[in-house]
């Protein structure tokens, strides 16, 4: 099936967020469908992400909690959506330790119910409608757990959560699957591998390493730093969530990997590197910044994604290497570093999260 964008409404959920936003962005370029943007506007919502599309007559936005079923009923009754791409979740590991509580809430409960809306919308839909409707479920690598220095994670990997936003998400996939086996509702799902790139909150790895270097604070890494990730750039992972969509079979999953596999220590040493060419310090490397600090509790070694399927079923592979993309990213935090204080203020000193001793 291939959806005919041109004529739909589609709702995403986070849109606010840092891959929803991304998403939207993409859709509004690249199509003429009708975007409502569902964000409750947590800490790592923001509307500025959006300042390109929000002039678009194609695009809404609604301040609404995806736990809220009331709310949401009414945004099926009055936008009828064909698609929904659900983004909305709480994501930082850090802060699943120390406040588990959130991350059940809006990852589980937030999802099921919103299944259970949709699940009422799509059943009084006329059969042509039914047949075109899509759910898509955006998810993380983080379900399968870890990694030994061989392999990887493949979309028939068992699930093996070990944090509790991976617990979270992994029981928001097994939801989505469980509706669309036993009710029928047209699902997809995506796992994705680590995204970067502009517009991510300051609590993540590399906006948080560009903007302490900045400041000549030390940049602070976990244990060893020898843990190992998959970078995905965001652009490239928005336009695998469309294609997955608009074309991705109905019931199955699909990974979305950057095909980039580095050490967090690489990661920092490849920021120090680009910063000390765009903007040296007046003396030394932003490398000498580096210091180690205690792991975070129960910090998963490696995930590696196997991006092969949808490659070979829908002809998405990465645009960005990791150093182009890489390079990209800390361009734009060094000339935005106006919307990092303004999307931090009041709430995120860029300190450390995740201890789990609160």
């Amino acid at each position: 099936m291939n959806m005919n964008m041109n004529m739909k409404t589609v709702f995403v959920t986070g849109g606010a967020g840092f891959i929803g936003s991304a998403v939207i962005r993409h859709l509004v370029a690249t199509t003429n469908c009708s975007v409502v943007n569902i964000d409750k506007l947590t800490y790592a919502g923001n509307l500025e992400t959006l300042k390109s599309v929000e002039v678009s007559e194609r695009y809404t936005f609604e301040k609404v909690d995806i736990c809220d079923r009331s709310e949401i009923d009414r945004l099926f009754r009055e936008h009828q959506p064909s698609a929904i791409m659900h983004l909305a979740a709480e994501s930082h590991v850090d802060r699943s330790i120390d406040g588990p509580a959130e991350f059940i809430h809006t990852n589980v409960f937030g999802t099921y119910t919103l299944l259970e809306a949709v699940r009422a919308y799509w059943s009084g839909l006329d059969h042509e409608m039914r047949e075109d409707f899509r759910f898509h479920h955006v998810s993380t690598d983080e379900v399968y757990g870890s990694l030994g220095d061989e392999g990887l994670f493949t979309e028939e990997t068992s699930y093996k959560p070990n944090s509790p936003y991976s617990a979270s998400k992994a029981s928001s996939d097994h939801l989505v699957r469980a509706w669309h086996h036993t009710y029928g509702m047209p699902v997809v799902t995506s796992n994705c591998s680590n995204n970067y790139g502009p517009y991510q909150f300051p609590e993540k790895l590399i906006p948080l390493m560009v903007l302490n270097a900045l400041e000549g604070k030390p940049l602070p890494i976990y244990g060893k730093g020898d843990n190992v990730r998959d970078w995905l750039y965001v652009d490239d992972h928005a336009r695998g969530l469309c294609l997955i969509m608009e074309e991705g079979r109905v019931g199955e999953t699909y990974n979305v990997g950057g095909n980039s596999e580095k050490t967090n220590l690489e990661v920092v040493h490849g920021i120090c590197s680009a910063m000390d060419e765009i903007i040296p310090r007046q003396q030394g490397s932003y490398q000498e910044l580096i210091t180690y600090v205690a792991d975070r509790p129960g910090h998963d070694q490696r995930y590696a994604i196997d991006a092969s399927k949808i490659e070979q079923e829908l002809g998405w592979s990465p645009l960005e290497t990791f150093e182009s993309g890489l390079r990209k990213t800390v361009e734009w935090y060094l000339e935005n570093r106006g919307w990092a204080e303004r999307a931090t203020a009041d709430n995120y000193s860029r300190e450390r999260l995740g201890t789990g001793e609160k």
